[in-house]
């Protein structure tokens, strides 16, 4: 369930929330940001250290982003964990959204996206790749806000 913000900050002075690159996958994501199945994302450490951000804390909201660069919801994060790759659990894995039935294919499927070309350029790192010890963001959130239907 979604509620409006009368008294909480604008949604254009909030960080912004971007799952995966623009294009299909960040569509997929963002679709089920706004339905409710989508209420946990992983990001890799590394990342956040190669970008230097600060990891998501519990009670920050974030504006998410869609493809074309637009706001369209408000998240509250509720949970954060840094646990390494072979930790992830199957509730974690099922609340993604994406449809994934079990750890090990949740896992191949991120897999692909953290070895592909886009990762690799974010991270100037053209050889990266992940293994069961590498650190993970486990990242728990809830909608708060649509943004599509204000006025």
């Amino acid at each position: 369930m979604t509620t409006d913000l009368p008294s909480g900050p604008d949604p254009a002075s909030l960080p912004r929330a971007e799952f995966a690159f623009p294009g299909p996958l960040r569509d997929q994501l963002v679709a089920a940001v706004l339905d409710g199945s989508k209420t946990s994302t992983t990001g890799l450490l590394v990342d956040y250290e190669h970008e230097q951000e600060p990891l998501p804390e519990v009670g920050r909201r974030a504006v998410v982003i869609d493809s074309e660069d637009r706001p369209v919801a408000v998240i509250e994060v509720t949970d954060v964990r840094v646990v390494p790759l072979a930790q992830v659990d199957l509730a974690h894995a099922l609340d993604e959204g994406e449809g994934y039935t079990g750890v090990a294919e949740w896992r191949a499927g991120h897999e692909r996206f953290w070895h592909g070309e886009e990762v690799r350029a974010a991270l100037e790192d053209p050889g990266f790749t992940v293994d069961d010890g590498t650190p993970l963001v486990l990242e728990r959130f809830r909608l708060l806000t649509d943004l599509r239907h204000r006025g």
